[in-house]
């Protein structure tokens, strides 16, 4: 496995802040790609594999290093799987504002008369590693947290749609009520983080 410094595939400063928390008890780091000069690229796959892979092979082609990306969401029973992979521009595509705060105002808005049993949802990140751009065996995990969507936000800490997501039911805290170490023991991202780090791991060793 190479040693080289690795890039990660984002521009989302929560994910990176959030990514870089769940490394540095590991002695581990990444290297936002905006630092390294890269650009966003379309997310134009159809599977959150796709989107995934297409945003670390960009990252990688540009800087020549191993990249490792994300692509995650809020995937809610009621509406099918809506936001889904769609999920960072749910209300931009609705045409009802963009940013964090209308993505998770539509979404509420579509639960209104939604029963709170029915209102369960998940949070779902797939997250891949690239050894170069053309790696024709990339690494890939996934981890899913299990929850439902509030009636209104609650909390200040975390991003996307974490005001409103509840991991223990109705009447529970939201994730963004929750501190960095307890969301970090529990979150999509970081079941996939500890997935990948199992992968790299056992790749360091053949």
């Amino acid at each position: 496995m190479s040693q080289a410094p690795i890039v990660f595939a984002s521009s989302n400063a929560g994910k990176i802040r959030e990514l870089n928390e769940l490394l540095l008890p590991l002695g581990m780091s990444v290297a936002a790609q905006e630092s390294l000069g890269v650009d966003d690229v379309p997310e134009t796959g159809l599977t959150f594999i796709e989107n995934a892979l297409i945003k670390a092979r960009n990252a990688s082609q540009h800087t020549k290093l191993p990249a490792l990306a994300d692509d995650s969401g809020i995937e809610v029973d009621a509406l099918q799987g809506e936001p889904g992979l769609y999920s960072a521009r749910y209300a931009s595509m609705n045409n009802a504002g963009s940013g964090d705060v209308a993505n998770y105002e539509l979404l509420l808005n579509k639960l209104i008369d939604v029963p709170d049993a029915k209102r369960t949802a998940r949070f779902r990140c797939v997250m891949v590693y690239l050894r170069h751009a053309n790696d024709p065996a990339p690494l890939i995990a996934q981890g899913t947290w299990e929850g439902v969507v509030l009636r209104k936000p609650t909390g200040e800490n975390g991003f996307g749609y974490d005001p409103v997501f509840g991991y223990e039911g109705m009447n529970g805290p939201s994730s963004a009520q929750l501190d960095k170490e307890t969301k970090n023991k529990y979150s999509h991202r970081s079941k996939a983080v500890k997935l990948m780090l199992d992968m790299l791991a056992t790749a360091s060793r053949q």
